[in-house]
């Protein structure tokens, strides 16, 4: 059962519960000396066991896996990272190292991998820097400065520009209200400033207004904005912001507001884009499901079922391969002690 939802305020969902797919080996029964072991022996001498390898992975969670991670050095004076670089390949390597990252050391670096090749991937950096905690936030751009050293406020400067440069910089404050009380007084305040900066303006947006709001405002909050501008309005929020802007803009917002209105829909939905259209976009596919698997994941494959009609694991069969598939699926059904057996 995740503890994201339960103990961070503004992602909270009407007091429901969400749980991962990936639960770890019995604490009682963790051996991170035979796991190391097991690891060995799949990449010793000729050939490499990748069957193994998936096993040990989704057996145990990323905390078991930082002691394996340790333990392998320590039993046999070689680096896991480096071994399993030498012995893999292809996404199936990247999903192996992906998993044996801590959480805020892996969303670091899947902001910094978003940013450093030909083109930004913005919705990567949209799906990581709109759902994280304020507490989740600052412990990123720690990282991020010790890994990389930069400062993440500044490397998103450098990589995109105007009103969508803004909104990513103001998530990275990591400064949103995590009050629960909703005033409604206040919630009429910020309906009306949103609808006077979009809609109620002839020929312009004043998109300061929604950054200002849609940004720092709690979740309750923006639920209640959200429901009061449906009442006043036209539109809803979301067909505002589709007619008052474009583009990456547009997106980050959108993110926003589906998340706060369904957190479970909307990484439903960005798994489905992941996978949607001509090619799959491995990066943001992986970057999903590893975040994930162990916070909210199995919750979020029911909402993916009823939201396209088809099931996550049958998406991932069609659009993945090989070993690759083959992880993936242990970690989108469950591991090892989940009693899951692998999908080919």
């Amino acid at each position: 059962m995740t503890e994201r939802y339960r103990s961070v305020p503004h992602a909270t969902m009407a007091a429901s519960y969400c749980q991962g797919t990936i639960r770890g080996t019995d604490p009682a029964s963790f051996n991170s000396e035979d796991a190391a072991s097991r690891l060995r022996k799949a990449m010793k001498g000729l050939g490499t066991d990748e069957h193994q390898i998936i096993r040990v992975l989704t057996e145990h969670n990323n905390a078991q896996r930082q002691e394996i991670k340790d333990k392998f050095k320590t039993c046999f004076g070689r680096d896991l990272i480096e071994d399993l670089k030498s012995e893999l390949a292809g996404h199936f390597e990247s999903l192996c190292l992906y998993l044996l990252m801590p959480a805020r050391y892996f969303d670091a670096f899947c902001l910094k991998n978003a940013m450093k090749r030909l083109g930004t991937k913005e919705s990567h950096l949209i799906d990581i820097l709109v759902s994280r905690s304020n507490m989740e936030i600052q412990d990123i751009k720690t990282v991020y400065k010790e890994l990389f050293k930069s400062d993440l406020e500044d490397d998103i400067k450098s990589e995109v520009s105007g009103d969508f440069q803004r909104v990513l910089v103001g998530l990275v404050q990591g400064g949103r209200s995590e009050e629960q009380a909703v005033d409604d007084e206040a919630a009429k305040a910020d309906m009306r400033e949103v609808y006077n900066g979009g809609e109620g303006l002839l020929f312009s947006t004043d998109e300061d207004v929604f950054n200002k709001v849609l940004v720092t405002r709690s979740i309750p909050h923006l639920r209640k904005v959200f429901e009061l501008y449906k009442e006043y309005a036209s539109k809803d929020i979301e067909g505002a912001i589709i007619g008052e802007m474009s583009g990456d803009t547009q997106k980050a917002f959108l993110a926003i507001v589906h998340y706060v209105k369904d957190p479970l829909k909307f990484f439903a939905k960005c798994l489905f884009d992941s996978m949607d259209g001509a090619g799959t976009d491995d990066e943001r596919l992986m970057q999903l499901v590893v975040s994930h698997s162990e916070v909210d994941l199995q919750d979020v494959s029911e909402v993916y079922q009823k939201e396209y009609k088809a099931t996550l694991v049958e998406h991932i069969k069609k659009d993945t391969s090989g070993d690759y598939r083959k992880l993936l699926l242990q970690l989108t059904q469950g591991g090892g002690t989940n009693g899951v057996k692998e999908s080919s």
